[in-house]
């Protein structure tokens, strides 16, 4: 049995100053630590019966660090491979996965998270599992785009959750891309070659949703002139999408329940029972707990529905991916027939200084008006302003007018973020959305008014120091670059 500390784990990487950390880390922590720059170094500690444990980059001078997961795993079964990597993207944390990775971690990463990681692996090879789980090489061109750390995390979830047939509830703000995240889960998995059935509960009229969701016999009801299959019998063998599931009515989810329970449902009408062969993913911008509490939905089918609970941050979280996702809309809108335009510096700024309440789709939504309406080549902020105001209601009383003061500026974004929504409600929570909004451009212009000086920051706003870091935190200012800039 491999003894806790005392494991040799083998760091691949070709950064001396990353080695460095991770060698000292993982000594202070108890273990036996090898490093090495390259594959080839790492093969001959393989061949030699060195190691229990393998931390590599992906980016190495003489491989891929993934496609060599394989040959470990085939010359060393069981051996768990740590993969870190600074192509943060989703195809590299599924990739990893599917190789048979026990971890990945994004750079830069948190050297305690690498630790308990190791510490993971130790205690499965401790109990005799076997923590690598090879499958099939997923290919490029994954439709989610973005780098920052909240995405990340989104990655890596879904990265593990990919090679199951768990239920997933995608959480988040209308507009995050929860559909988007949806259909990647059913494209990666193994039910790939099946259908993929969205279905949105919040437009379908009540007295139609059990025959929407299992179909309906001939003459089961007035104009019912033939039979009708339901979605979960058009995704047999897929996955079935419930779209905005906290809209679902209680009568219908004691019937959802009923099925998930079983496996198994009958049409509208029928006698015959048929098996329900499909994955479930959900998804929702409402807050479940709440509508609970209130009698709004079956707690037991919650649990159903999450077993794996997956939240996509809002746009205003992650800043550093809106340059790339404005540019991914831009050249999107080329393929549309409309001209191919370029954001310079200033108009990159005031992307990231909006606080987007429509999220993604509403990012989505300006590139193309700006495609088609500005002139030139090139847009600024002053054309992102315009476009921006183009998209927003006119005011009571007719005027569009920001007005003088703050207040003005507030009320005209709530009224324009009410209208977003139509004759809904946004979603529970607008208070502390709102907050975010505001925070954001305070603190990033009281740091670049103080150069980055963190402390000088905190005084000018009144509050203290530590405060102050983590409303960076929560509200995505990265200090560094405010300091560069």
């Amino acid at each position: 049995m491999l003894p806790a500390l005392g494991a040799t784990i083998l760091v691949v990487d070709d950064d001396a100053a990353i080695r460095t950390v991770v060698r000292q880390a993982l000594t202070r922590a108890g273990y036996l630590v090898r490093t090495t720059d390259s594959v080839a170094g790492l093969w001959r500690l393989i061949e030699e019966g060195v190691g229990d444990i393998v931390i590599t980059d992906v980016m190495l001078p003489d491989a891929n660090g993934l496609d060599t997961i394989p040959r470990i795993l085939d010359r060393r079964p069981g051996m768990p491979v740590i993969v870190v990597s600074a192509q943060n993207t989703l195809s590299t944390a599924v990739r990893a996965t599917e190789q048979g990775a026990f971890e990945y971690l994004p750079k830069p990463f948190d050297i305690n998270e690498l630790t308990r990681a190791v510490a993971s692996a130790v205690a499965a090879i401790q109990q005799g599992l076997r923590p690598n789980a090879g499958a099939a090489d997923v290919g490029d061109g994954l439709p989610l785009i973005g780098r920052s750390p909240a995405m990340q995390e989104v990655y890596r979830t879904m990265a593990r959750v990919v090679p199951t047939d768990l239920s997933v509830m995608i959480l988040g703000e209308s507009g995050t891309g929860k559909e988007l995240v949806a259909r990647a889960l059913h494209d990666l998995g193994a039910r790939r070659t099946g259908p993929f059935v969205a279905i949105n509960m919040a437009a379908i009229p009540r007295e139609l949703i059990e025959t929407e969701l299992f179909g309906h016999e001939r003459g089961a009801f007035t104009g019912a002139a033939t039979r009708t299959s339901g979605r979960f019998e058009q995704a047999q063998g897929g996955t079935l999408f419930l779209d905005e599931i906290g809209d679902m009515p209680m009568d219908a989810q004691t019937r959802l329940l009923r099925v998930l329970q079983s496996g198994e449902f009958s049409t509208v009408g029928g006698n015959r029972t048929l098996r329900a062969d499909v994955r479930i993913i959900s998804a929702t911008n409402k807050d479940l707990h709440r509508s609970i509490e209130n009698g709004q939905f079956r707690e037991d089918l919650f649990y159903r529905l999450n077993v794996v609970p997956l939240r996509l941050p809002p746009l205003r979280a992650r800043a550093d991916d809106i340059a790339e996702l404005a540019r991914h809309f831009l050249t999107r809108a080329v393929a549309e027939g409309l001209p191919l335009k370029h954001l310079d510096a200033s108009a990159v700024a005031r992307l990231q200084q909006y606080g987007w309440p429509g999220n993604v789709r509403e990012l989505e939504n300006l590139m193309r008006r700006l495609a088609a309406l500005t002139r030139g080549e090139t847009i600024d902020a002053a054309a992102v302003d315009a476009g921006l105001h183009e998209g927003q209601p006119a005011r009571p009383g007719g005027s569009t007018e920001s007005g003088d003061s703050l207040a003005d500026a507030v009320e005209l974004h709530i009224a324009r973020y009410f209208n977003v929504f139509g004759d809904d409600l946004p979603p529970d929570g607008l208070y502390e959305r709102i907050l975010a909004e505001i925070e954001r451009p305070l603190l990033m212009l009281s740091l670049a008014a103080t150069q980055g000086n963190q402390i000088q920051a905190a005084k000018l706003l009144g509050i203290n120091r530590n405060t102050l870091r983590k409303k960076l935190t929560e509200r995505g200012v990265d200090p560094t670059a405010l300091r560069r800039s």
